[in-house]
């Protein structure tokens, strides 16, 4: 049960990152130069992840 909120733990940490960099990218200067991560994908799938692991580990317990 841990191991469940351990890695929901690190899933809100990939989606704070996923944020950081997703802003980075709007408030570029060069609109041009186009990244090949879709953080908002990225962003996305780890609250999913948290979401399930939470609610794994809590139903589990």
């Amino acid at each position: 049960m841990p191991a469940m909120f351990w890695g929901a733990g690190g899933a809100v940490l990939v989606a704070l990152f996923a944020a950081l960099r997703d802003r980075r990218r709007r408030l570029r200067d060069d609109l041009d130069r186009v990244g090949w991560v879709d953080w908002r994908t990225v962003q996305m799938a780890a609250l999913l992840a948290t979401i399930l692991l939470v609610s794994l580990g809590l139903h589990t317990r």
